[in-house]
């Protein structure tokens, strides 16, 4: 154990405190923007996936306006361009490393193709390396959180799109103010779930030089040639930042789910009401 860990490392990283102190921040930064991109992208893509955009629906009815037994042209017309683009995206980012995504966005786009300003937010953070890092794991987060949002926009009753529809609502008015508010709240618990998972899976991010946790450690090393102790200083700061977010999301998910069971069970004074609405219609029936 002497040899593993030593108790005099820890007071030689001390100095170094700091870093760790601005690498919570950057990690917690990270998070909260990748949520926020991934959940705009993956309600895009859901959307997409769901649409019924046929373009060449025209082909799969004859001169007579028949539907087509088969064919190329029956599956031509139902070839929806939208959702086959949304699943091309969600299957590839999901099939691929996010390491490599990191390194395309990094090196690819805002290497070769764009170039990005350089300064510094709150005199610690480069622009340069937090943006790329940000849009690597918010289009990884959006491919995951995509598929949480269709499967929530599908829980939703049939019935409520009919009613809808019903009382004049467009498709777009429907989804805004009847099926988006619901899905929402059903794959919130999800959501805050997946910020958990991004500030573990954040940590990759400094192989592009983001200053976070690891960034940190990596520096510490640099500088004290000791690599155990800053390992469970950050270790430390991980859980002390996702071990108390999941208690506070499984608690905040009790709550709900108990909400959602209140709303659906009725009421003593309902059920009262119930009793006493039936009792004349009985007794007239046994006359």
């Amino acid at each position: 154990m002497g040899t593993f860990i030593q108790a005099d490392n820890f007071s030689k990283i001390t100095p170094y405190f700091k870093l760790f102190l601005q690498g919570t921040a950057v990690t917690v930064m990270l998070s909260i923007f990748t949520v926020v991109i991934g959940f705009v992208l993956a309600l895009i893509l859901a959307v997409m996936r769901l649409s019924k955009f046929c373009p060449l629906a025209f082909l799969g009815t004859d001169k007579n306006g028949r539907l087509r037994d088969g064919g190329v042209l029956l599956a031509l017309s139902r070839f929806n361009p939208l959702s086959f683009l949304a699943t091309a995206y969600v299957e590839i980012l999901r099939s691929t490393p996010v390491l490599v995504q990191v390194f395309i966005i990094y090196y690819g786009v805002f290497g070769a193709l764009i170039t990005l300003p350089k300064f510094t937010i709150f005199g610690f953070i480069k622009f340069d390396r937090f943006f790329p890092g940000v849009v690597a794991l918010g289009m990884n987060s959006g491919a995951y959180l995509c598929e949480i949002i269709r499967a929530g926009i599908q829980s939703i009753d049939g019935g409520q799109t009919e009613a809808a529809r019903s009382l004049g609502m467009s498709q777009s008015q429907n989804l805004r103010f009847i099926i988006l508010p619901q899905a929402i709240k059903n794959i919130l618990p999800a959501i805050a779930n997946e910020f958990v998972v991004i500030i573990k899976e954040s940590a990759i991010t400094y192989t592009i030089g983001v200053q976070d946790i690891m960034s940190a450690v990596n520096a510490v090393r640099g500088a004290t040639f000791i690599i155990i102790e800053p390992l469970l200083v950050a270790t430390a700061i991980y859980f002390c930042l996702c071990f108390p977010t999941s208690k506070v999301i499984g608690y905040f998910e009790k709550r709900m789910g108990a909400g959602n069971a209140n709303a659906v069970r009725p009421s003593k004074r309902a059920l009262l009401r119930a009793k006493n609405l039936a009792a004349p219609a009985q007794s007239g029936k046994g006359r």
